[in-house]
């Protein structure tokens, strides 16, 4: 999986996935989010529009990521996840925990 990072005004990183989201490619999202927050970007929005799949290693990805953010004073959020991440966090329950929003300029708005 490939990743891309797109800062957004002064605190905000986009960090975009290509290809699946598992045991592989889990720790090089974690590493990604630890760079924004490094660079003062602690808000996070990771936008899962060509995220084809998700696994157990990659909602732990986005779990930890999200507890580094909030440790750094700021929040992750998640945007665009298909039908079969959707389930995945439904099933799991953590959409419950990351909100998750249709466009990832959406996720900071509020």
């Amino acid at each position: 999986m490939d990743f891309r990072t797109e800062n957004v005004g002064t605190d905000i990183a986009v960090i975009r996935g290509d290809g699946r989201l598992n045991m592989v490619s889990a720790p090089h999202l974690r590493e990604q989010v630890t760079r924004a927050i490094n660079a003062g970007r602690n808000r996070i929005v990771v936008d899962l529009a060509a995220t084809s799949f998700i696994d157990s290693s990659g909602l732990g990805a986005l779990v930890g990521s999200l507890k580094a953010a909030r440790q750094a004073d700021g929040d992750l959020r998640i945007a665009a996840p298909n039908d079969q991440v959707r389930m995945v966090l439904s099933l799991s329950n953590v959409d419950r925990v990351l909100r998750s929003y249709t466009d990832p300029g959406d996720a900071f708005s509020d």
